[in-house]
Order: C-alpha cells, then structure tokens, then sequence
C-alpha cells in the first residue's frame, strides 16, 4: 500500500526515542526536520541516517518562545508543510540544578533556589515548549491545506507514566508530563472541527542509551522488574507506536492518553 509523504517534525531528535522517531517516519516514506537543542553532531548522524531524501535539520531551544517559533518557521520552509508534529523533546531535570543524583530535586532535599530552578527549567521545556510549538504547527495546519489524501494534520504528544504514578526524586517532571496530556486534550477538543487530531504517549521505563548505566546498575532488576514482561521498552517500540497513532487513519483516538509501560503501572 502506498502512502502519501508526509513532512513531519519530530523534536528532540537527536537521540533516543526522537532519533528512532525520525527513522521509523523517513522509513515510512516521509520527511523529516530532526530537531535538536545542543547535540549538533548526534543529531547529523541521525540525519544522515535517515532513508529517503529532503530531511533536514533544524536547531531551538524550545524553554525560548521566539526560537520555537522560529523553528516551526524553519520546519515549513524545509518540508512545504508539517503534517506531523511529535513533541518528544524533554528534559528530565534541571542539569544545573543540584541534589544528589542527575539534578534531583526532592522536596526534602534540595534549597530553595535549586527548587525554583528546576521547576521552571522543566516546565519551560517541556510544557511551554510543546504548547508554543503546537500553537505554530497548529495555525500553519490550519492555513495551508494538505496534500489529496491527507488530514489536515496531526500532533502526537510523548508524555510519560510518571503523569501519574509520581516522580518523588523530580516532581517538576511528572508534573510537565501530566499538564502535557492535559493540554493534548484540550487541543484535541480544539482542533478537531478542524481535522486535526491529538493523541499522547504515555510511555514507562525505555532503554535509551543515557539510560543504560543505570539499567546496567544493582537497580536495573528492580526497574525492569516492575513490568510483567521483565524488560524495558526499546526506543524502537516507542517509535512504532508514535508512528501509528500519528496515520491519518487514526483519526478516532485524538484526545486519548495511550499508556505504553509493559503492564508496569495500571490505572
């Protein structure tokens, strides 16, 4: 069966499950911007990589509202229209923010100003960045029409387990993670009269490699563990799933939040 190409615009492509995005949609026939914020050199591996051609790269910090919109600018120039956006880029912690492991900020742990730091270093990635970027995606959707063939677009959200069973060692996270899907939802109900559906990822524990030291600890077990299935997911997995939801058969599950953890966490 043959589909009709896409431009999609994935962020934080450089690696992980960004970078297995961006394959698995130029696999498929699309192109891609791959989006990065520091990695330059990862991120032109990934590019190179990509089968197909008329990819491109494209660098923002999405915690600057003018550079996200520039980077939205920068994507239509590259691919005439962006019929995809996946909003995966995310920051886990504040780097620079303390505590004891990875920038941490438990409530009992950290000063204040660590606190204030981390807070607003994490939700300005990633839930302003996502909200900003959709904004530009979304009206540009609106205001270019599609391909024959084609919806009018459509935004997939990765989001993250953490949404609701907690995050004690980086609460800023969880929290980003859970106002995303909430924003998904709202934009769902939003742009749907415009044929645009929105779906978010809920995704646990994956094996990416800057979490490889720590899946290779004492507590990798334990991580893994916590699934049924006795693993972790691969970025691959993520990708496929991404992929899927992002088909403009799938238009019907616009407003869910789709949990993809391995059993690890029921709710």
């Amino acid at each position: 069966m043959t589909h009709p190409t896409r431009g999609v615009l994935v962020t934080g492509a450089s690696r992980g499950v960004g970078a297995a995005t961006a394959r698995a949609f130029a696999a498929r026939g699309d192109r891609v911007v791959v989006h990065y914020r520091g990695a330059a050199s990862l991120a032109q591996s990934v590019l190179e990589s990509l089968p197909g051609e008329g990819h491109e790269l494209v660098q923002a910090d999405l915690a600057q509202p003018q550079e996200t919109r520039e980077l939205a600018q920068r994507a239509v120039a590259a691919l005439g229209r962006v019929d995809v956006l996946v909003n995966n880029a995310a920051l886990f912690l504040d780097p620079s923010g303390g505590g004891r492991r990875r920038g941490d900020h438990r409530v009992t742990d950290v000063d204040y100003d660590q606190w204030v730091r981390a807070w607003q270093t994490t939700l300005a990635t990633n839930l302003m960045g996502p909200a900003n970027l959709t904004w530009c995606v979304a009206r540009h959707m609106l205001e270019v029409p599609p391909a024959e063939g084609l919806p009018t677009g459509r935004v997939v959200n990765v989001g993250s387990r953490g949404a609701y069973r907690g995050e004690p060692d980086v609460p800023a996270y969880g929290a980003s993670k859970a106002g995303l899907h909430a924003f998904g939802q709202s934009m769902a109900v939003a742009l749907a009269p415009h044929g645009v559906g929105v779906v978010s990822l809920a995704p646990g524990f994956i094996a990416t490699d800057m979490a490889a030291r720590l899946l290779d600890s004492p507590e990798g077990a334990t991580i893994r563990a916590q699934s049924p299935f006795g693993r972790v997911a691969t970025p691959e997995e993520v990708a496929d799933a991404l992929v899927t939801l992002a088909e403009p058969s799938a238009e019907w599950v616009s407003g869910a939040v789709v949990d993809f953890n391995g059993a690890s966490h029921l709710r």
